[in-house]
């Protein structure tokens, strides 16, 4: 009897630490370039981590073209993100796990126009991420696709 309780005891831990481990390597979570949808150029590498359950996005870096003056200050945010640095500024916030690579209900700031707009991610195999932007309803939007970036 005491033999029995242990082995289910211990499966019951072991699902417990695999579904612990499952969430903590969510395949959203990592460094993603973003591409430009004129040029179809990278853009920029966007740190995506977890912090208390809620997704956030931070701008690492930048990937300006030659002869072009680089976006270094957001001059045109409306919130206290106006003015400041790009590089190290938190462009998504507040997304909330749906399931393992699927995000939403939170916010995304494109520091080009300073506009913020609600958004939703999806990966599937975790090289590839769907970046939902949108106003109201994710109907009225439009989506980017993000690559992982090589590490």
């Amino acid at each position: 009897m005491l033999k029995k309780q242990f082995i289910l005891s211990a499966c019951f831990l072991g699902l417990l630490a695999g579904n612990a481990y499952a969430q903590a390597i969510d395949p959203a979570i990592g460094v993603w370039k973003t591409i430009n949808d004129k040029t179809n150029e990278p853009s920029s590498l966007i740190k995506i981590d977890e912090v208390n359950g809620k997704l956030e996005g931070t701008i690492i870096k930048t990937f300006p073209k030659p002869n072009e003056k680089p976006l270094v200050y957001c001059t045109l945010c409306k919130d206290d993100r106006k003015d400041k640095p790009i590089l190290g500024m938190k462009i998504m916030t507040d997304l909330k796990r749906d399931k393992p690579g699927a995000w939403s209900d939170g916010k995304i700031l494109d520091p080009e126009e300073g506009e913020i707009y609600r958004v939703k991610i999806t990966t599937e195999d975790g090289k590839k991420m769907d970046v939902r932007g949108y106003i109201g309803v994710p109907l009225l939007g439009r989506t980017q696709v993000w690559y992982k970036a090589e590490q």
